[in-house]
């Protein structure tokens, strides 16, 4: 025993980490050496670069004590998990009693329910025969009645469809009566229409026939002062009317209008037919240099070529030829101008261009 005052000290080495040996995947504490010491507590490296520590003794005996205590607590989790297992299990087993104790009773009630219902089944089946053999006889006595009732009920019906059948041949001759008598003043009265249809038919031709004569007339005298000027009491005819240019043999009229003036490809071209004559088709390099210069402006004009169906086509209806003057791919809603100096763009139909119109020149 160790005198009153005096501590004792332990010293463990603490080897430094060596090389593992195969299979060993944790680190393992080597303890070298315990020492006694009467020192204060310390912690150094011994000659060899082990650590060393200085356990107290009383430190280990708390930790005997702490060890002790927690195996206690143990013992009294696992008695305590023990009990209320064992409660469980009675619980269990009572439950299970008084479940048999119900169905043992509930077997005994349905016999006595089954038997009760087997004696009014019977009584039931007895009065059920006699309400039966009554039904068959009212059913005999109905059926004879049904029969006679059938019969007369035929013999009825037999003369209401008479009857009705005078009835309505009756309203037919009626109804086709006021049907020809409508139809008579229907014809009448279309006649009485028609003959004054004919008389305005009539007249309409008559008038017609003179305006025609008329505009012939204004048309002719038109086309002799267009082509045909008068200057000195004489006349000179030339293959192009005033105000349009000769290429070759067609007549061109270059309409160079201002901003507020100019019209859409189908405007244009409106306008070229009610001068007797449609947007310019160019058929030809000679004919495309010849219209080209005839410009001066370099706003764009309309000429007749249009996107129709993924083709460019001209106004005759014939399709783009050479296809080195309009290189961009048609594109439906789109029409083709000449811009001077620079060939054809295709641009919106539905834009404000100036444009040009062709027609063939006379043969003078």
């Amino acid at each position: 025993m160790a005198e009153e005052g005096e501590v004792h000290y332990a010293s463990v080495v603490f080897k430094t980490k060596q090389a593992k040996p195969k299979g060993r995947t944790e680190e393992e504490t080597v303890y070298d050496e315990v020492k006694v010491r009467n020192e204060t507590t310390e912690k150094n490296l011994d000659s060899n670069g082990n650590l060393v520590m200085i356990v107290d003794n009383v430190g280990a005996g708390l930790l005997a004590n702490k060890e002790t205590e927690k195996r206690s607590h143990l013992y009294q989790w696992s008695a305590c998990c023990f009990g209320t297992v064992c409660v469980i299990l009675l619980l269990g087993i009572i439950g299970v009693c008084v479940y048999l104790t119900f169905i043992h009773e509930s077997e005994s009630q349905l016999k006595s329910n089954q038997t009760a219902l087997l004696s009014e089944n019977s009584n039931l089946t007895k009065l059920n025969n006699k309400l039966t053999s009554d039904n068959k006889n009212l059913t005999s006595n109905h059926n004879d009645l049904t029969v006679q009732m059938n019969n007369l009920t035929q013999a009825y019906d037999v003369l209401e469809n008479k009857i009705t059948n005078l009835t309505a041949e009756n309203k037919n001759l009626s109804k086709q009566n006021q049907e020809l008598n409508t139809q008579k003043q229907e014809l009448n009265t279309q006649n009485q229409e028609l003959e004054a249809e004919r008389k305005n038919l009539t007249e309409q031709v008559q008038n017609t026939e003179a305006k025609q004569v008329e505009f012939n007339v204004s048309r002719a005298q038109w086309s002799i002062d267009a082509y045909c000027p008068k200057k000195d009491n004489a006349r000179t005819c030339n293959q192009c009317e005033k105000g349009w240019l000769l290429i070759t043999s067609s007549c061109y009229a270059v309409n160079d209008y201002q901003p507020d003036k100019r019209r859409s490809w189908e405007g244009a071209r409106e306008d070229c037919r009610g001068k007797g004559s449609d947007l310019v088709v160019v058929g030809d390099n000679p004919e495309k240099t010849s219209v080209n210069g005839e410009i001066w402006t370099t706003s764009g004009f309309w000429i007749g070529l249009k996107a129709e169906n993924g083709k460019w086509k001209w106004v005759d209806g014939s399709v783009l030829a050479d296809n080195s003057w309009m290189t961009q791919e048609p594109q439906d809603g789109h029409c083709v101008i000449l811009v001077k100096d620079k060939g054809w763009k295709s641009v919106s139909c539905d834009g404000k261009q100036q444009w040009i119109c062709e027609k063939a020149a006379l043969s003078v």
